[in-house]
């Protein structure tokens, strides 16, 4: 066990005093074995163990944090030692205060800088502080410390706008190297300074000095005048005399000066005449500003115009003013009109149309122009799309289209989907089910796909701004403050409520045009008899196909939901989903319809090659051709929210399930097709391609030494195969996809199914089972033989041996097709010979007892021989062929006849060990 270790100990700390966040290196002993070790450290009484960074067992550095204890001891912590002490201590500084005007390492907030009048932080402007250097010189601050000043001038400060300014202090601080002659200098500009504060007073009493003694010398005579005189006399003469020197000098000053009056006058006119024009300059020159400004397009600097010269001349009764505003309001006029104009111009942005909006409204525009522009909106994204249909259906009767890949009217329409789309192995239907065709077509899209991708686009670019424009509308955000002010805003909320059902009937005229023209294009036969001319008019030439139609769906569906996201009620989206949910329809209608033909073509590609389980491809293909056929359909089986499921309607169940057994039924009548008629027989009218190609049938010719026999043997191989796994997986698959009657269409399948491997079976078993009973009779009665004068049987006879080679044949072409089938069909040949020979036997009328001996011993031979394939109706024909001989009387028969079978499998022994081997595998069968 180690040793504990000893508690910290720190013996300096670099620097040892400073301000908040100032890093620091600790030295000492034992510090910690490592940053783990490393669980506390305190300086001033503040945790600094967030910035620290072990270095070593005798350095820390960290930064210092905010503490609250001026000064303290910096304590260490560690898991292995404990806590430590110190030996040095750490002072912990004050920030210095910076003025607005100082200079600065770092930046300082200037509207929140610190006062130091009032030693706190003030959020007033910085233009309100006194000038930082009163005394006018250069300041050359000290490095004299802080704390020293302060304890040198207690309760005293440097800042001159303190109640306790101490000037040496001052000097201390910002002028302890400078000369003696600057300082003269200052005292100078402080006494400017200071007799600047008089030099107002002083200038306004020396300009009214001359005034102020004549007013006083006036005073002083008429006084003194009065205090000689002393009588009323003398006061009535004074006062004529002064009244007669006053008219006459009057008198004499109109003569003098009239001249001079009247021309004053003159300009005094002229002077306030050009007062006014320079006062209401503004109304003046407002006509040739508005036109410029109109020009420009400045708009809003006419509208701010014409209300501010409403406001002052709209009531006046001068007449000059009155004809200058009547001009005004002509201008206004034609504003109106233009902005109306901009405002129906199609195509034009949310932007401008908002914009115009509020300057009519700002305009005081007669009418309701919002609702005029929402109308107008309207009438063109219905144009819109009545012309996007009108292009295409004239396109494609024009044959414009025939050299180029994709319908392109103008930039907007996105052909990277149905490109990428058009380039992938999906529209071959069925990949290398399909027969070949020009490759070209792939790399061209309907015109029916290109125009919805067209009109869908068209449709989500223009509504989203045709519903906001109604949103504003409501709620009154087109207009401006002013129109708000002015009560138009209310009055616009009023009528948008009001119009409420004219606007919805708006949408629902959109909605119902967009889903009509597509239903033309796509599901013409969903149409009214009158609707065909307006929304029709397309050459269906030929039906798309499913890829197609489920891209279509996907572009609905995507339109579909940027319109659920413009929040737009859904019961004005609900013809959408409708149109979606028929497409969708038809998609695996004609999606199923196609996969038949698919299935329908597998003839051409059955090579005949079979595996070690006695089966060709073809099951495999069929299974790969419903499976491809169903996953191409997995994203229009899938519901989308606000989607209902596609099998919902009961014809629509019944039609997929009549689809989907036809589908089944095609591939069954392809394989009887194959096993029953000849190469040159096949049926090709289904075939779209050209039936004198070499390769057509290249597949089929390929093994042309293959028999009927042979082929039925495999197509009976492949039936086993699709009842046992095919029909079982696709079923699965039906179920997985949430097809509905699945159980009906395995039932019908089987059935068919069954009826086909039994018709087949019996065909085969009649080209094999035929012939050896056919040979049975002349075989027997070969030679004349008569049972009941023959001689002692020396062994089995030859027609047996005959008939069991056959059969032995029989069983080695099974074999090599199918193991599986050699059971099936070697106890129905052994049924069909054991019949024929009961048959024959019970026709005997009598046996002689050497031809009682020989039957027995040929069927015994053939029983025993063929034990391991006996049915019980093949142990009925033979039990029924023993009882029709005589029974053995002596023993020495009965060992006689033993010693001939014992020899007869003797001599056969290498024909019958293909009976033995099949035991074994029927047996682990």
């Amino acid at each position: 066990m180690s040793r504990a270790r000893q508690p910290p100990l720190v013996t300096g700390i670099s620097p040892n005093e400073g301000i908040s966040w100032t890093k620091v290196t600790i030295r000492g002993e034992n510090l910690g074995t490592g940053p783990t070790d490393l669980i506390g450290l305190t300086i001033c009484g503040h945790n600094c163990l967030l910035t620290a960074e072990w270095m070593s067992a005798s350095k820390i550095v960290c930064r210092v944090g905010q503490a609250k204890n001026d000064k303290g001891d910096i304590i260490v912590t560690t898991k292995s030692g404990g806590k430590g002490t110190s030996t040095v201590s750490f002072k912990l500084l004050k920030p210095e205060k910076i003025g607005i005007l100082d200079q600065s390492a770092v930046w300082v907030d200037e509207m929140n800088y610190y006062d130091m009048r009032t030693d706190r932080n003030k959020g007033i402007p910085p233009l309100s502080l006194r000038p930082a250097n009163p005394l006018g010189i250069e300041i050359d601050k000290g490095r004299f410390p802080q704390k020293d000043l302060e304890a040198l001038f207690p309760g005293m400060s440097a800042d001159f706008t303190s109640e306790n300014f101490s000037a040496a202090w001052y000097l201390i601080e910002n002028h302890s190297t400078t000369s003696f002659d600057q300082l003269k200098t200052a005292v100078v500009n402080l006494k400017k300074q200071a007799n600047k504060k008089n030099e107002g007073s002083l200038a306004y009493v020396k300009g009214g000095l001359s005034t102020f003694f004549e007013a006083q010398d006036a005073l002083s005579a008429i006084h003194q005048k009065l205090e000689a005189d002393g009588t009323e006399k003398v006061e009535g003469s004074m006062t004529q005399k002064l009244e007669n020197v006053l008219n006459r000098a009057s008198n004499t000053a109109d003569t003098l000066f009239q001249e001079v009056l009247g021309r004053k006058d003159k300009a005094d006119s002229t002077r306030n005449a050009l007062n006014v024009l320079q006062r209401f300059k503004f109304l003046f020159n407002l006509p040739l500003n508005i036109e410029r400004n109109i020009q420009k397009g400045d708009y809003d600097v006419v509208i701010n115009d014409y209300e501010k010269a409403k406001s002052l001349f709209g009531k006046t009764e001068v007449q000059v003013f009155k004809k200058y505003y009547a001009e005004v309001e002509t201008r206004i006029e034609a504003l109106r009109e233009l902005l109306l104009d901009k405002l129906l111009e199609t195509p034009s942005t949310l932007h401008d149309q908002k914009r115009y909006i509020r300057y009519l409204s700002d305009l005081h525009a007669p009418g309701d122009p919002a609702w005029q522009c929402i109308g107008a909106q309207h009438q063109w994204i219905l144009q819109l799309m009545h012309n996007c249909k009108e292009s295409y259906v004239k396109e494609q009767k024009g044959n414009a289209l025939l050299h180029s890949p994709l319908l392109d009217l103008d930039s907007d329409v996105r052909p990277s989907p149905i490109g990428h789309l058009s380039q992938t192995a999906s529209l071959k239907r069925g990949g290398s089910f399909q027969s070949g065709r020009d490759d070209a077509w792939r790399y061209k899209a309907p015109q029916q796909v290109v125009f919805v991708e067209k009109l869908t686009k068209l449709v989500v670019s223009q509504l989203p701004n045709f519903w906001k424009l109604w949103i504003s509308y409501v709620n009154g955000s087109l207009f401006s403050e002013t129109a708000e002010r002015s009560g138009q805003m209310e009055r616009s909320k009023k009528n948008a409520r009001q119009r409420q059902n004219d606007f919805k009937k708006m949408i629902q005229e959109v909605m119902h045009s967009l889903v009509k023209l597509i239903r033309g294009a796509l599901l013409p036969f969903s149409l009214r008899e009158g609707e065909s001319r307006q929304y029709g008019g397309w050459e269906m030439k030929s039906e798309l196909s499913g890829q197609w139609l489920t891209h279509v769906i996907q572009t609905v569906r995507l339109s579909s939901e940027s319109l659920t996201a413009l929040e737009i009620p859904n019961d004005m989206l609900q013809i959408i989903q409708d149109l979606i949910l028929d497409l969708r329809v038809r998609c695996i209608i004609v999606t199923l319809q196609h996969t038949a033909e698919d299935i329908k073509r597998l003839a051409e590609k059955e090579d005949w090659v079979v595996d070690n389980e006695g089966l060709t491809s073809l099951p495999s293909q069929f299974e790969q051709c419903i499976i491809h056929s169903l996953q191409s359909l997995k994203t229009v089986l899938d519901c989308k929210p606000g989607e209902a499921s596609v099998f919902q309607q009961q014809k629509t169940q019944e039609d997929v399930c009549q689809l989907s057994i036809g589908i089944m039924q095609v591939f069954i009548d392809c394989l009887e097709q194959l096993s029953t008629k000849p190469d040159g027989d096949i049926d090709t009218a289904h075939l779209s391609v050209d039936v004198s190609s070499p390769d057509l049938f290249g597949s089929i010719h390929e093994d042309s030494s293959l028999s009927s026999e042979q082929r039925l043997l495999i197509a009976l191989s492949n039936c086993r195969y699709l009842e046992r796994h095919t029909f079982l997986n696709i079923a699965e698959h039906f179920e997985k996809h949430g097809f509905q009657g699945v159980e009906k269409i395995t039932q019908v399948s089987m059935e068919s199914l069954k009826e086909l491997d039994q018709r087949l079976f019996e065909m085969y078993i009649e080209f094999k089972a035929d012939p050896i009973v056919g040979s049975l009779e002349p075989g027997i009665y070969a030679g004349y033989f008569d049972w009941k004068d023959c001689l002692v049987p020396a062994g089995v006879r030859n027609y047996l041996k005959e008939a069991l080679v056959n059969i032995i044949a029989v069983h080695a072409e099974v074999f090599t097709i199918s193991k599986d089938l050699v059971p099936r069909v070697m106890s129905r040949v052994v049924e069909a010979v054991s019949e024929e020979l009961s048959r024959l036997m019970q026709c005997v009328s009598s046996f002689s007892k050497n031809g009682a001996l020989q039957a027995r011993l040929e069927i015994c031979a053939l029983r025993d021989t063929v034990a391991i394939y006996l049915t019980p109706e093949s142990n009925s024909s033979f039990k029924q062929a023993l009882e029709a001989l005589p029974q053995l009387s002596s023993g020495t028969d009965k060992k006689l006849l033993e010693e001939l079978l014992n020899k007869f499998k003797s001599s056969m022994h290498l024909q019958l060990t293909c009976f033995q081997a099949s035991s074994s595998a029927m047996m682990k069968t």
